[in-house]
Protein backbone atom coordinates (compact mmCIF):
# COMPACT_ATOMS: atom_id res chain seq x y z
CA UNK A 1 0.00 0.00 0.00
CA UNK A 2 1.37 3.40 -0.90
CA UNK A 3 1.49 6.44 1.34
CA UNK A 4 -1.01 8.23 -0.89
CA UNK A 5 -3.63 5.48 -0.46
CA UNK A 6 -3.15 5.33 3.30
CA UNK A 7 -3.63 9.07 3.80
CA UNK A 8 -6.67 9.35 1.53
CA UNK A 9 -8.47 6.50 3.33
CA UNK A 10 -7.79 7.67 6.87
CA UNK A 11 -7.91 11.48 6.53
CA UNK A 12 -11.23 13.36 6.50
CA UNK A 13 -12.25 15.02 3.23
CA UNK A 14 -11.89 18.54 4.66
CA UNK A 15 -10.39 19.59 7.93
CA UNK A 16 -12.49 21.98 10.00
CA UNK A 17 -10.66 24.61 11.97
CA UNK A 18 -11.50 25.05 15.64
CA UNK A 19 -12.80 28.57 14.88
CA UNK A 20 -15.23 27.20 12.27
CA UNK A 21 -16.36 24.52 14.67
CA UNK A 22 -17.00 27.10 17.42
CA UNK A 23 -18.90 29.32 14.97
CA UNK A 24 -21.08 26.41 13.83
CA UNK A 25 -21.85 25.48 17.42
CA UNK A 26 -22.74 29.10 18.26
CA UNK A 27 -24.82 29.51 15.08
CA UNK A 28 -26.80 26.32 15.75
CA UNK A 29 -27.50 27.48 19.30
CA UNK A 30 -28.59 30.94 18.15
CA UNK A 31 -30.80 29.39 15.48
CA UNK A 32 -32.47 27.08 18.00
CA UNK A 33 -33.10 29.90 20.48
CA UNK A 34 -34.52 32.09 17.73
CA UNK A 35 -36.77 29.29 16.53
CA UNK A 36 -38.19 28.69 20.00
CA UNK A 37 -38.76 32.39 20.70
CA UNK A 38 -40.37 32.96 17.29
CA UNK A 39 -42.95 30.28 18.08
CA UNK A 40 -43.60 31.52 21.62
CA UNK A 41 -43.87 35.15 20.48
CA UNK A 42 -46.12 34.26 17.56
CA UNK A 43 -48.40 32.16 19.73
CA UNK A 44 -48.74 34.89 22.36
CA UNK A 45 -49.42 37.43 19.61
CA UNK A 46 -52.27 35.29 18.27
CA UNK A 47 -53.71 34.96 21.78
CA UNK A 48 -53.38 38.74 22.13
CA UNK A 49 -55.35 39.20 18.90
CA UNK A 50 -58.09 36.92 20.23
CA UNK A 51 -58.16 38.96 23.45
CA UNK A 52 -58.52 42.21 21.49
CA UNK A 53 -61.36 40.80 19.39
CA UNK A 54 -63.13 39.55 22.51
CA UNK A 55 -62.73 42.89 24.24
CA UNK A 56 -63.33 45.44 21.48
CA UNK A 57 -65.41 43.63 18.84
CA UNK A 58 -67.50 41.14 20.77
CA UNK A 59 -67.60 43.22 24.00
CA UNK A 60 -67.10 40.13 26.11
CA UNK A 61 -67.95 40.43 29.80
CA UNK A 62 -65.21 40.99 32.35
CA UNK A 63 -65.68 37.47 33.67
CA UNK A 64 -64.37 36.15 30.32
CA UNK A 65 -61.65 38.77 29.88
CA UNK A 66 -60.06 38.15 33.27
CA UNK A 67 -58.54 34.95 31.88
CA UNK A 68 -56.60 36.83 29.19
CA UNK A 69 -55.65 40.11 30.89
CA UNK A 70 -52.09 38.84 31.41
CA UNK A 71 -51.48 38.31 27.68
CA UNK A 72 -50.43 41.90 26.72
CA UNK A 73 -47.86 41.97 29.52
CA UNK A 74 -46.56 38.50 28.75
CA UNK A 75 -46.25 39.26 25.04
CA UNK A 76 -44.39 42.49 25.81
CA UNK A 77 -41.77 40.76 27.94
CA UNK A 78 -41.49 37.75 25.66
CA UNK A 79 -41.02 40.13 22.72
CA UNK A 80 -38.01 41.66 24.51
CA UNK A 81 -36.46 38.19 24.85
CA UNK A 82 -37.34 37.53 21.19
CA UNK A 83 -35.47 40.72 20.21
CA UNK A 84 -32.37 39.53 22.07
CA UNK A 85 -32.47 36.19 20.22
CA UNK A 86 -33.00 38.01 16.90
CA UNK A 87 -29.97 40.23 17.53
CA UNK A 88 -27.88 37.24 18.56
CA UNK A 89 -28.77 35.23 15.45
CA UNK A 90 -28.40 38.22 13.12
CA UNK A 91 -24.97 39.13 14.46
CA UNK A 92 -23.80 35.51 14.46
CA UNK A 93 -24.88 34.93 10.87
CA UNK A 94 -23.70 38.38 9.74
CA UNK A 95 -26.81 38.96 7.68
CA UNK A 96 -27.77 42.29 6.14
CA UNK A 97 -29.61 45.01 8.05
CA UNK A 98 -32.85 44.40 6.13
CA UNK A 99 -33.01 40.88 7.53
CA UNK A 100 -32.76 42.29 11.06
CA UNK A 101 -35.62 44.71 10.43
CA UNK A 102 -37.79 41.95 8.95
CA UNK A 103 -37.12 39.65 11.89
CA UNK A 104 -37.92 42.42 14.39
CA UNK A 105 -41.21 43.26 12.64
CA UNK A 106 -42.17 39.57 12.53
CA UNK A 107 -42.66 39.62 16.30
CA UNK A 108 -45.50 42.15 16.09
CA UNK A 109 -47.33 41.10 12.90
CA UNK A 110 -49.68 38.17 13.50
CA UNK A 111 -48.60 34.90 11.81
CA UNK A 112 -45.49 36.53 10.29
CA UNK A 113 -43.20 35.07 12.95
CA UNK A 114 -44.22 31.53 11.94
CA UNK A 115 -43.66 32.17 8.23
CA UNK A 116 -40.37 33.99 8.69
CA UNK A 117 -39.09 31.46 11.24
CA UNK A 118 -39.39 28.70 8.67
CA UNK A 119 -37.53 30.73 6.06
CA UNK A 120 -34.82 31.95 8.45
CA UNK A 121 -34.31 28.45 9.85
CA UNK A 122 -33.82 26.96 6.38
CA UNK A 123 -31.43 29.72 5.33
CA UNK A 124 -29.55 29.48 8.61
CA UNK A 125 -29.06 25.74 8.23
CA UNK A 126 -27.93 26.27 4.65
CA UNK A 127 -25.43 28.88 5.81
CA UNK A 128 -24.09 26.61 8.54
CA UNK A 129 -23.84 23.75 6.04
CA UNK A 130 -22.20 25.96 3.40
CA UNK A 131 -19.51 26.85 5.91
CA UNK A 132 -18.56 23.18 6.19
Amino acid sequence: MTDETATSDSAPAEAVSPAQDRWRHRARGALGRYRAMAWVTGTLLLVLCVELVLKHVLHAPDSVLRFVTWVPFAHGWVYVVYLVTVLDLWSTMRWRFGRLVTMVIAGVVPVMSFVLERKVHAQGLARIGADA
